[in-house]
């Protein structure tokens, strides 16, 4: 298969999902044909490319890491193999490159520079939690991670709970695993009693879990001051988004 010269955005599974249950076989014939990535993380992203195919040689490779540590200034020239002539391929943690990942930062100067961006076909975690949800798909909003102080996380569950109601507007955010629980008790003692919570985790993966319920019927699962045995049933630790809608 001959690419195009072009920076191919590459979705990854999310977990341990098997590949040919959520990519087409054409990501594999593409990622074969690359020998030049920018990723999030040089090991796993390496798993995922033998995953994919194992006889991939990880040695001829050349692959630029991109995340919270890179050097901003030094995100133009991963781009350098595309103007020698050869296809680049963006590689996130997990689901859909540049969708709350760094990879957005390239994608925006190739556009910058004319370089042609192709988006291939993958799971998506933020898109699948609205699907599943039973929310407005319609119109809907992604917010990153909320405030980790709990007074500015709280003003800004209160800010989107109005914004919810007032624009009609599915909104959603992610947590990091292991704050999972407080974050849902704190929308529980935060929230008006009708609203309704989605929680959306482990997309794709065998223990997957998608449940949207009124904040009343939240409330009576885990009680006020819950065990941490009762939340962790309820809330696993797992990468998970939350959901809020009408």
């Amino acid at each position: 298969m001959t690419l195009e010269l072009a920076v191919y955005l590459i979705p990854v599974t999310l977990g341990d999902t098997p590949i040919e249950q959520v990519l087409p076989s054409h990501n594999r014939e593409v990622i074969i044909g690359i020998k030049h990535f920018i990723v999030e993380n040089i090991r796993s992203a390496r798993r995922f490319l033998k995953k994919v195919e194992q006889s991939i040689n990880i040695d001829e490779l050349t692959i630029f890491e991109l995340n919270q540590h890179t050097d901003r200034n030094n995100i133009d020239r991963y781009l350098d193999p595309v103007r020698q002539g050869h296809p680049v391929g963006i590689i996130s943690e997990a689901g859909c490159p540049a969708i709350a990942d760094p990879g957005a930062d390239v994608v925006a100067i190739a556009q910058r520079k004319n370089i042609k961006v192709v988006p291939l076909v993958g799971p998506s975690s933020i898109i699948m939690s609205v699907m599943g949800s039973g929310f407005n798909g319609q119109s809907f909003a992604f917010h990153g991670y909320l405030p980790i102080d709990d007074d500015k996380k709280t003003a800004r569950i209160k800010l989107l709970e109005s914004r919810m109601y007032a624009e009609d507007q599915t909104q959603l955010f992610i947590e990091t695993p292991y704050r999972n629980g407080k974050m849902m008790q704190t929308l529980l003692a935060t929230l008006r009693p009708q609203t309704r919570i989605c929680l959306a985790a482990n997309i794709t993966c065998a223990d997957e879990k998608i449940v949207s319920r009124t904040v009343s019927e939240w409330r009576k699962r885990i009680p006020q001051n819950a065990a941490d045995d009762v939340i962790a049933r309820e809330i696993p630790r797992v990468p998970a988004i939350f959901l809020i809608y009408k």
